[in-house]
């Protein structure tokens, strides 16, 4: 898989304008020393981000019943208009670090990919430290998605066509909860796992964690502020289901799409992990945006490549609910620009 960090175009000019208008706002809000300060900002710049979104045939508020000392998980259905009576169903990991982010903050991207992939969205409110350390985050993925598969009658949906998906620390959980679902034996109806900017390992160093570790909003600095926020020691950094890089086998697992963005500090990560899969017989498709920052799929109304972004998991879920077997399946090069499809 070649290296994008010498064959990048310039940041996109509307990258650089969001990136502009928070320092001229004082800085953005990953920059604040205490968490709960970057919760309030990031939560804030939901309105400004998010893009006008289509309409739906309805949207329904529910949770994962408790389960003993297991909390009840928040959820939110997404349906849209025309969908099927046995529908495939998108499990969405939001992101925002394992410390930020919720049902709210990602509503737009999970309406717009209800509609664009013909498909129910299940947006996971799982829960976030520093109140509740690793692995409380996967564990509520985890049985978020399994929730969702033993009663998948109930909402119309096909357990036989089955995606995870999440963005940056979202893609994380996506990534491992579908690793989880293979080594118990449950994974069958998984049929592809969409990993945005997705983190994958918690001892990197170096890469584009240097190279794009300040000024491009998310820092190397911020990351290790949430790591330091979401695992409980440096024992926990090595851990498969924190850092699912370092799992020592990933055969077996549904086809995934991986998506990298340029001026990315976890572009690395991704692509690493994406290669691990390929090589470990998984059919993988990268699709890069180089002049992208992270989280731009978040930033619809001001960025434009973010729609070019979810059409690409749109069309790479389509494929896979029409075609299971094949999902994802990519004889072409190893890293695509993304163009939208």
């Amino acid at each position: 898989m070649p290296d994008q960090s010498h064959s990048r175009p310039p940041l996109d000019p509307q990258c650089q304008a969001v990136l502009d208008a928070a320092a001229a706002a004082g800085g953005f809000a990953f920059e604040k020393p205490d968490h709960r300060a970057i919760r309030a900002g990031y939560g804030a710049t939901t309105a400004a981000f998010a893009p006008p979104t289509p309409d739906l045939a309805r949207v329904q508020d529910m949770s994962v019943p408790a389960n003993g000392d297991d909390p009840a998980i928040p959820i939110r259905i997404y349906h849209p208009v025309g969908v099927e009576s046995l529908a495939p169903v998108v499990m969405f990991f939001h992101g925002g670090g394992w410390v930020l982010g919720d049902i709210e903050s990602h509503d737009a991207i999970c309406r717009i990919l209800a509609v664009r992939s013909d498909a129910i969205v299940v947006s996971v409110d799982y829960r976030l430290a520093p109140e509740h350390l690793f692995p409380a985050a996967p564990d509520d993925c985890e049985r978020a998605t399994r929730f969702i598969a033993a009663n998948a009658a109930d909402f119309g949906i096909d357990p036989n066509r089955m995606a995870l998906a999440g963005d940056s620390a979202g893609g994380n959980l996506a990534a491992v909860t579908a690793r989880r679902l293979r080594d118990s034996g449950d994974g069958a109806g998984l049929v592809l796992q969409v990993l945005t900017y997705p983190a994958t390992d918690f001892t990197a160093e170096g890469g584009s964690l240097v190279e794009n570790g300040s000024g491009y909003m998310l820092t190397k600095a911020t990351m290790d502020q949430f790591r330091s926020l979401y695992l409980a020691d440096e024992a926990a950094w090595r851990d498969p289901d924190a850092s699912p890089l370092l799992a020592d086998d990933l055969a077996g697992l549904p086809a995934a799409l991986v998506q990298v963005a340029g001026y990315d500090p976890l572009r690395d990560e991704g692509l690493a992990y994406a290669m691990k899969l390929r090589e470990a017989g998984v059919a993988t498709k990268v699709v890069a945006y180089p002049s992208m920052i992270h989280g731009f799929l978040r930033m619809g109304r001001l960025v434009n490549m973010a729609q070019v972004g979810l059409d690409d998991m749109a069309a790479a879920l389509r494929a896979a609910f029409r075609k299971p077997d094949q999902a994802a399946h990519d004889d072409g090069p190893s890293v695509v620009v993304g163009e939208g499809t």
